[in-house]
């Protein structure tokens, strides 16, 4: 079915570049939800306004995941939250909105996923190079909060800090530019900090700089004005005369005094309190935070390609896909066990589908995706049970067999072979497949562990 041109409308004011008479104009924001969504949104308006506008239009299901363009400046929440600038070519913003459209149909019946983990990869998938922004806000505790995050949340209760460690764990996301690192309070979490001086002794708050001299003849070491009497120096303690400095007395380096318990010392110690639950913390007990973006990884790609419906996880189930760290533990784990027990050998198989890239994307993404069906259905009937797959990116795919010596790695890539028989037609033609393996623990090399492993056979593959 050909896809036809994208409803377009534009909040605010008119945009003068794009004199297209089939495009809506909405004055303000209640006119706008009183009618159907439209495909794509213009906001032309002052940047402040817009990132208000895109935090609304987020949270609500019918512009959850539509093309919103600025027309203006943008500020931090137009570029967590929006497409960025509007495109001065209207045909640019109708090409735009069809390769998204490609991909939304990609979901089961072109329904959005109603999880929090899939809204959030799907909205990020369904945007080239598209990013989950940090924004610095004094509002919240943490001092840094991610909108993306919060607009897609619903009404559901999710840290932002831990669900991002967690999909990065999982390789579903990946680490981008560091933003800030803050530390944080050791008990509550909370960011707001007030670091104090404190007296070295008995940690008493009321302390204060004040000039001291140390006596040679007696060792006493008192504050300054304690000395002068009568318009010159004396030691309080020994009474005897301090006149030159150096032979008599000196300044010492303890230049604060606790005016509780009346100690001297040199450097006062640093305590930080919490503003929001009142404890004291030394600054090395403080929990440190880095604040990054995050970005969608290979394999996070790959998932978000297969719908995120029931219907693709039972088709993915036999080939039981692993994210990247959890590949490289497991793999680890079974090179530890064979170098103490070398029976039963177990091997690996490692794929590269050469162009696997350019190919889908010169196929588009539908039929890319039918593509990659066939090519699973393929390895389906050589993958066992007890096997365990992962991809580290779009064109590598690696497969472990444990209990498998090199005999039965033969078999298994003799029954590969019917993979390749599918990059016969045309328009595939330049896809081609190399295959590597090894059988441990003969082939392995010393203190090889997973990811060395992988890292080797993978320059090997090109």
């Amino acid at each position: 079915m050909p896809i036809s041109n994208p409803r377009i409308a534009i909040l605010g004011n008119r945009v003068p570049s794009l004199n297209l008479p089939e495009i809506a104009h909405f004055a303000d924001f209640a006119s706008l939800l009183a009618v159907a969504a439209f495909d794509v949104l213009l906001l032309d308006m002052p940047g402040t306004h817009a990132g208000k506008f895109l935090r609304k239009l987020r949270s609500i299901r019918p512009y959850r995941y539509t093309l919103i363009f600025c027309c203006r400046d943008q500020d931090a929440w137009c570029e967590a939250l929006g497409d960025g600038a509007c495109p001065v070519d209207s045909n640019e913003i109708k090409t735009n909105w069809r390769s998204w459209l490609e991909r939304f149909r990609l979901f089961n019946k072109e329904a959005a996923p109603e999880r929090f983990e899939s809204r959030v990869l799907s909205w990020l998938w369904l945007r080239d190079d598209a990013r989950i922004y940090a924004l610095r806000d004094p509002e919240v505790p943490q001092h840094y909060r991610y909108p993306l995050l919060d607009a897609l949340a619903d009404n559901e209760q999710v840290n932002s800090f831990v669900w991002l460690s967690l999909m990065a764990q999982q390789d579903w996301l990946e680490e981008g530019v560091l933003v800030d690192r803050v530390r944080l309070c050791a008990d509550c979490g909370s960011g707001r900090l007030n670091y104090i001086d404190v007296c070295a002794e008995c940690q008493a708050l009321d302390i204060s700089r004040q000039p001291s001299l140390h006596c040679f003849t007696c060792g006493h070491v008192g504050p300054q004005e304690s000395f002068l009497k009568d318009g010159v120096l004396l030691c309080p303690n020994c009474l005897n005369r301090l006149r030159h400095i150096g032979s008599d007395y000196d300044r010492p380096m303890e230049n604060y005094r606790c005016r509780s318990c009346q100690a001297f010392f040199v450097d006062a110690e640093v305590q930080a309190r919490c503003l929001d639950c009142g404890l004291s913390h030394t600054p090395d007990k403080l929990r440190v935070r880095e604040i990054r973006d995050f970005r969608l990884t290979e394999a996070g790609r790959f998932r978000c390609r297969q719908e995120f419906s029931d219907r693709s996880a039972q088709h993915f189930g036999r080939l039981t896909l692993l994210g990247g760290k959890d590949f490289y533990d497991l793999l680890t784990w079974q090179i530890q066990l064979v170098r103490r027990y070398p029976e039963p050998a177990f091997s690996l198989i490692g794929l590269r589908f050469v162009n696997l890239s350019g190919a889908l994307s010169r196929l588009g993404e539908q039929r890319g995706h039918a593509f990659i069906d066939s090519v699973t259905d393929r390895l389906k009937e050589t993958v066992r049970e007890t096997d365990r797959c992962s991809r580290s990116t779009e064109e590598f795919f690696w497969i472990m067999l444990p209990h498998t010596d090199a005999k039965g790695l033969a078999i298994v890539k003799q029954r590969l072979g019917k993979v390749a028989e599918l990059f016969s037609a045309p328009e595939i033609s330049d896809i081609s497949l190399r295959v590597i393996s090894i059988t441990a623990p003969e082939e392995l090399l010393d203190q090889e562990d997973g990811e060395l492993l992988l890292a080797r056979l993978a320059s090997e593959l090109g």
